[in-house]
């Protein structure tokens, strides 16, 4: 393009008649349709595309932006002075019609982005795929830093390789608000995109990325959109494009800049891992150090957390069960595929807001971070919590408040004395997560932090004392009896379970002293996790001493829910050594059955038989050698029976017998007890019923005493009268697991 000679730079606008003079070559091409446009120098073999050098650019700047002038000028009118019109032919109009064509053709693009897609389905040439990673926004231009999953030179990161490269993305006002992209959101960005390779650049920029499609949006449900508000501003960055991609280092003496379109992207191959990881330094590097949760939540907003860390102390580490675990699942798939839980972390900064980090996977299960002084780096928010949607969390957040030192307040950079005390209750806080490819967690390698609280051990008769409903416990205590008992199949889809515990405390009772139970039901529900060594011990018939950290009281009991962890006694961190409540002095005793007896508790029971259900009295043959209770009965060897599992002929079976029993029982006089016996109990008591023919008499049994029975409370009814269901036990000892 040829110089003109003008001394002015003053941007004329022209008619058309003019368009065919002899000046024609002074007209700067803006038609769309040219190769010439953006002041790129397309070779000859349409493959190499080089930016015109920056010194001749500026050179040229004057020459490039002057129109010639009119001839005839036209008088200033009211008319056309109260309302300015493009002139038929000028830049300003030709300008304004490229515009008009640009949203035209992105909205009849996206109008018809189904059949385009069809279109494309055998052939995706061309297509670049993309997964936002990080959001921010700069001169009102989105700025998406990516991770390429698909597309040119790449076809996606395989499993165990390394993840895709990394890029930065360039969306304008209008097509940001029409993808309304999240992190975690994937994206499709068709033909004609532009790649800027920037010398000495973290990563590659793309450019012209009109047509775009948001394909997979992970983050969909209600709580995410109502922190994901299509209005929620994004971070603004008060740095300049020149700052953030190093323009500063182009000079005219360095290497020009590379812009790859995509239809000649054959040319170019790079080490797309080691940009990737490029990318990801560049993203970490130059991170400010924020002492507050709250600021930094509101500055970075729903996005992943950038150039940012948060010094926080680690309060407690549990684990919490997985959302997407489909239903109905079968024993062999459970086999193959345990339930999956989540580590998490509930941290506190130095001004006393909490926040739960959940963590995917286990890589931070085998390290000791509670107590501990973490920095956390490249978060994001999942939802804001309050104490009407998770008030179990806030009942773990109120045994850590108030803090144990003073707190820092806004405003000032020390901690203030007087925010220690008058402190109100916590009323919100946020769950976060952390990015997995841009998340860490740092630990500060001191002593344990002074903001700690661990969790204090109380005896159980001392937690009984105590009206403190809703609140969290931590205790040692003994598991004397367990229902249901666990299996093989249990140690994977986890149900509700009841232990029986006691402590030392209940049972140095004195006789006449009934205020409190001797033993306590503990309730574990589905929802409270459970480690593999403690599911191991509990799958043995033998007593175990366990720690309940942060049990809940609820409703007069005590419940290991979320956020509650069962573990084996240790000594905890940040606690002085005390002696172990859980050890007993003696044999178990129970309570005796009484009227403040409750369901699923166990208690004592004696009294004499006024009834016997023959309803249900029923016996079966087990096999004497295994006690398989499932044997076979052959008509051609005379009714013998068969054991499968030992591969022989029984002789001689077990015979097992089911037997309930009415009682008169003197601490409940006025209600029907029904007690299902044990086989020693039953065997003891039809010893005298006996017949010659292997029958017995009812009437034998009538009027026997039973002895002190170990019995578990399976239901209690009060109408249309009361009765109570027993059932005989047999407490864990050492001699049983033996």
């Amino acid at each position: 393009m040829n110089q003109v000679k003008t001394s002015s730079t003053e941007i004329l606008e022209y008619s058309s008649d003019s368009e065919n003079k002899d000046d024609s070559q002074n007209v700067l091409v803006t038609d769309s349709e040219s190769s010439h446009k953006y002041y790129m120098d397309f070779g000859s073999d349409g493959r190499q595309v080089k930016e015109t050098p920056i010194n001749l650019m500026v050179k040229s700047t004057e020459n490039i932006l002057y129109t010639p002038q009119k001839q005839t000028k036209f008088p200033r009118t009211p008319e056309n002075s109260a309302k300015k019109q493009l002139l038929r032919g000028g830049l300003a109009e030709r300008l304004n019609g490229l515009q008009n064509r640009e949203r035209s053709a992105i909205s009849l693009w996206r109008h018809q982005c189904v059949s385009y897609q069809k279109t494309l389905s055998g052939s995706r040439s061309g297509i670049l795929t993309v997964k936002i990673l990080e959001l921010h926004e700069e001169c009102t231009i989105q700025v998406a830093m990516c991770e390429q999953l698909g597309g040119p030179q790449t076809d996606g990161p395989s499993q165990g390789e390394a993840p895709g490269p990394g890029l930065k993305v360039l969306f304008t006002k209008e097509t940001a608000h029409y993808l309304r992209g999240h992190p975690q959101d994937v994206i499709h960005i068709y033909p004609p995109w532009q790649k800027l390779i920037i010398p000495s650049g973290s990563c590659p920029v793309i450019l012209n990325t009109y047509f775009c499609q948001k394909i997979v949006a992970k983050e969909d449900s209600k709580t995410t959109h109502e922190v994901h508000g299509w209005n929620t501003p994004l971070p603004r960055r008060n740095i300049t494009l020149a700052q953030m991609f190093r323009f500063n280092c182009l000079t005219n003496n360095s290497p020009e800049s590379q812009v790859i379109s995509s239809s000649n992207l054959a040319t170019m191959r790079t080490d797309w891992t080691h940009r990737h990881e490029e990318a990801k330094q560049h993203f970490l590097s130059q991170v400010s150090l924020t002492d507050s949760l709250l600021d930094t939540v509101e500055s970075q907003g729903a996005a992943t957390w950038s150039g940012v860390r948060v010094p926080v102390v680690v309060q407690r580490v549990y684990s919490l069960p997985c959302r997407c675990q489909p239903g109905g699942t079968s024993a062999a798939s459970l086999i193959s595929d345990p339930p999956k839980v989540r580590v998490c972390l509930l941290v506190q900064d130095a001004y006393g807001m909490f926040s739960e980090v959940h963590l995917e996977g286990t890589i931070f299960k085998d390290r000791q971070l509670e107590g501990r002084s973490c920095t956390l780096a490249g978060m994001k928010v999942l939802q804001k919590a309050t104490r009407g949607r998770t008030a179990g969390l806030f009942s773990l957040i109120d045994t850590l408040w108030p803090p144990l030192m003073p707190l820092k307040a806004p405003g000032h950079s020390q901690a203030c004395e007087e925010v220690k005390t008058h402190l109100p209750l916590p009323s919100f806080c946020y769950i976060l997560t952390a990015h997995p490819n841009l998340g860490q967690i740092d630990v500060i390698e001191d002593p344990i932090s002074k903001l700690y609280q661990p969790p204090i051990p109380r005896s159980l008769r001392e937690i009984l004392q105590t009206d403190d409903l809703g609140t969290r416990c931590s205790f040692y205590a003994r598991v004397i009896y367990q229902r249901p008992l666990l299996n093989s199949l249990l140690l994977l889809e986890q149900r509700e379970i009841w232990l029986m515990v006691t402590d030392a405390t209940l049972q140095a009772q004195d006789e006449n002293n009934s205020g409190f139970p001797k033993t306590l039901p503990i309730c574990v529900t589905s929802s409270c996790v459970l480690g593999q060594e403690v599911l191991e011990m509990l799958t043995e018939a033998a007593p175990h001493c366990f720690f309940f950290r942060d049990a809940l009281r609820d409703q007069g009991r005590i419940v290991c829910v979320e956020r509650t962890a069962l573990l084996l006694p240790k000594p905890i961190l940040g606690v002085d050594s005390v002696a172990c409540s859980c050890e007993l002095a003696g044999p178990v005793k129970l309570d005796e059955l009484d009227s403040v007896t409750q369901v699923n508790s166990i208690c004592s029971i004696q009294g004499t038989v006024v009834g016997v259900d023959e309803s249900t009295a029923f016996s079966w043959p087990t096999c004497d050698l295994c006690g398989n209770e499932r044997l076979e009965q052959s008509p051609e060897d005379r009714g013998a029976f068969s054991c499968a599992a030992c591969c022989r002929v029984v002789t001689c079976p077990l015979l097992k017998r089911h037997l309930q029993v009415f009682l008169d029982c003197p601490s409940r006089p006025q209600c029907t007890v029904r007690v299902k016996l044990m086989q020693s109990s039953i065997s003891s008591l039809l010893r005298f019923a006996d017949c010659e023919d292997g029958s017995y008499e009812v009437e034998r049994v009538i009027g026997k005493k039973v002895g002190l029975l170990n019995c578990f409370v399976q239901s209690i009814t009060t109408h249309p009268t009361s009765c109570i269901g027993l059932e005989e036990i047999e407490l864990l000892s050492e001699e049983r697991a033996s």
